[in-house]
């Protein structure tokens, strides 16, 4: 589990890559890069609130490293609203 600041989406990343996503640490936040296919999907699941998962990694590769998930909260936490 890794907590940010704030995270970038790159729908960038082309298929002939080898790669279904690509994520990365970026200064305090982290950029997953994925294909214009995943961010139209991501953007879909963003407006409609619905959870979503990014697997990164080879897509050759049944090895599975890391995985971004988004996921909608019933209660949001008021400490340190600002």
């Amino acid at each position: 589990v890794t907590g940010a600041s704030f995270v970038v989406f790159n729908g960038a990343l082309k298929p002939s890559s080898g790669f279904l996503a690509k994520s990365s640490i970026v200064e305090d936040g982290l950029m997953v890069q994925i294909t214009p296919e995943t961010m139209e999907s991501l953007r879909r699941a963003l407006k409609d609130k619905k959870d979503f998962k990014i697997t990164c990694g080879k897509m050759d590769t049944g090895d599975v490293e890391e995985c971004v998930d988004i996921c909608w909260v019933e209660n949001e936490d008021q400490k340190n609203k600002r």
